[in-house]
């Protein structure tokens, strides 16, 4: 453990000072876009921290290849470069996105290519699902389902990129609940080292996102931009597909791993889903609501549940960390339930279940409150004003 919070640590430092280096740069060079219609922010900020991230990131992985505790990770070299050269290919596509605005086209087909990267020449592929010892029987459907998760994550965090500190904060919470569950799920199974790619790749990201946040509060100096949110999406999902896809069905048998037959079987796929539950509503709702008007499901609007929170009258703050609170709430939720059954709480995931319905309940409360708010200061404009008396 002392390692990955190392590496946290150390990714979180290069990634600061690198936002902060390209904040001045671009400021600089004025290497920045207008304002668009669709944009909550009303001074032009740089777009260009994805860069940052992606060197924080890269640092991060050059470290381990020099640490010991992690050479596991490079004993078989090719998925770790062919992860990070998809990496890099997404985040030049974002970066000449948040400079010239792309077709959607151009950005969906390097996506497709990136995660092509990982699928193909990694390997890195869903291999098995952890429901009832099921395996995927074909190698190209292997392929083809890796492909679309990772596109479909990718594009899924993308889409929530409109609020300062929105993602990088997402990102921070979901990463952290990752990490912890995949430390114990690797744990639990046996395994002879807790050093693993998934468990990695979520340090990294919680170290890439801890780094960026200071520079991307309110009032942000600095957006991630789409390279940013891009390459997030990637490695969240290329770590879930990691730890996920590639466990022996066996070994998730739930007489092993967990107490509760329902809960041992389907834990491991749904906290990975979990985790970026709010970012893949949001994408359904978009793709359903501009495939409904007739527009491409990629052709941006102000309708997103940020743009909806904000129009409910919270402030962009509030909105941002009401996002954490149903990320945290939720996660932290089906990790309780996967808790308890290892450890043998009363019930089971009993605690897990009443955590999650108390912070559902809570968070609902916070997301509806300020709309009884702005009804109030409407009714109060509306009444009738009486009218002065004459001295």
């Amino acid at each position: 453990m002392t390692q990955y919070l190392l590496i946290i640590l150390f990714t979180a430092a290069v990634t600061l000072a690198l936002s902060w280096v390209v904040w001045k740069l671009a400021l600089r060079f004025k290497l920045y876009p207008g304002i668009r219609d669709r944009d909550v922010h009303q001074t032009p900020t740089p777009r260009l921290g994805g860069v940052a991230m992606f060197l924080g990131v890269a640092a991060a992985f050059a470290l381990s290849s020099r640490n010991p505790y992690f050479a596991i990770l490079w004993a078989d070299p090719v998925p770790v470069l062919s992860l990070l050269g998809a990496v890099l290919l997404i985040v030049l596509v974002g970066v000449a996105d948040d400079l010239w605005d792309l077709d959607w086209m151009i950005k969906l087909g390097a996506q497709f290519i990136a995660a092509g990267i990982i699928a193909w020449f990694g390997q890195l592929q869903i291999l098995s699902l952890p429901i009832g010892a099921l395996t995927v029987g074909s190698g190209w459907v292997s392929f083809l389902l890796t492909v679309f998760a990772l596109v479909v994550v990718m594009n899924a965090v993308n889409f929530i990129d409109g609020l300062n500190g929105l993602v990088a904060g997402v990102g921070l919470i979901a990463n952290g609940v990752f990490f912890a569950y995949s430390y114990l799920l690797v744990r639990d199974t046996g395994a002879s080292t807790y050093f693993n790619l998934a468990s990695f790749i979520a340090a990294v990201l919680i170290g890439a996102c801890l780094g960026f946040l200071p520079m991307n509060w309110t009032p942000a100096k600095l957006f991630m931009g789409d390279a940013g949110a891009l390459m997030l999406g990637l490695l969240m999902a290329s770590s879930a597909i990691a730890i996920t896809g590639q466990l022996d069905p066996a070994v998730l048998d739930p007489e092993k791993i967990g107490r509760s037959q329902l809960l041992g079987a389907f834990i491991p796929i749904l906290l990975p889903v979990v985790i970026v539950l709010l970012p893949l509503l949001d994408f359904g709702l978009a793709v359903l609501r501009r495939q409904w008007a007739g527009r491409s499901p990629f052709s941006p609007d102000r309708k997103h549940l940020h743009h909806r929170m904000l129009d409910m009258g919270h402030s962009d703050r509030d909105a941002v960390l009401i996002f954490y609170s149903w990320t945290a709430v939720v996660s932290l939720a089906f990790l309780l339930m996967y808790i308890g059954t290892q450890q043998s709480w009363p019930g089971d995931y009993v605690i897990g279940i009443l955590f999650g319905l108390t912070g559902v309940a809570a968070c609902a409360v916070l997301t509806l409150l300020p709309s009884q708010h702005r009804l109030r200061r409407l009714t109060r404009r509306s009444r009738p004003t009486r009218p002065e008396t004459p001295s």
